[in-house]
């Protein structure tokens, strides 16, 4: 669900959209594309987007494989007990606490699945090759919305890194997107669907 409004507009905040993954930030706007950004070494590229290839951080891969190794190694083996102890109830039928242990199966699944997709396209940031002087992956950015005077300190990271409440930002979102490759004393521009929003670069650090 995806939600957008003048409030929203006013708290800097662009297309919040709720998944399973709490506060992860996407960009649903088709009228804004993604720009080609050389970090030395590293290259992001819109069809490394397509292909579903991902930069994290150590500490972010590191989070990914737990989660799931947690999913295969704990929470697998205990739905396939509670099917299993459904199962000797009798009547599959009529047994509803069989076919709830199957959907539970199935959403498992679909998750360990979505999770191994996202890991095989994942690639480490090597921050020894970032460029401080530009806004990149990982940057710490403060910036002074043009429109109310009001500032505020983000981090860019990666989709699966994303937490809105701890100011951490994709780099795929609009804002994300608005602010690569800036570096202080410049603006950024954010289209939104009333117009667009300015703001200006006042720090960058690591």
């Amino acid at each position: 669900m995806a939600i957008y409004n003048k409030k929203c507009c006013e708290l800097n905040i662009l297309y919040i959209c709720y998944t399973s993954r709490e506060h992860e930030i996407f960009c649903i706007n088709p009228k804004l594309v993604w720009k080609h950004i050389t970090v030395n070494a590293i290259l992001i590229t819109n069809e490394e987007i397509m292909s579903n290839v991902s930069y994290y951080t150590e500490e972010g891969l590191k989070k990914l494989r737990n989660e799931l190794r947690q999913l295969k190694d704990i929470e697998r083996p205990k739905v396939s007990q509670a099917i299993a102890d459904a199962r000797d109830k009798g009547d599959l039928s009529e047994n509803a606490e069989y076919d709830a242990a199957k959907e539970a199966q199935g959403m498992l699944e679909m998750k360990i699945a979505k999770l191994e997709e996202t890991l095989a396209g994942a690639r480490l940031i090597d921050e020894s090759q970032l460029d401080a002087s530009k806004i990149l992956v990982l940057s710490i950015v403060k910036i002074k919305n043009q429109s109310n005077g009001m500032e505020m300190t983000y981090t860019l990271v990666a989709d699966g890194e994303a937490d809105l409440a701890s100011g951490k930002i994709s780099v795929n979102s609009p804002i994300g997107k608005g602010l690569l490759g800036k570096s202080v004393g410049e603006v950024a521009e954010i289209q939104v669907p009333n117009g667009v929003m300015k703001f200006d670069i006042l720090e960058i650090s690591r």
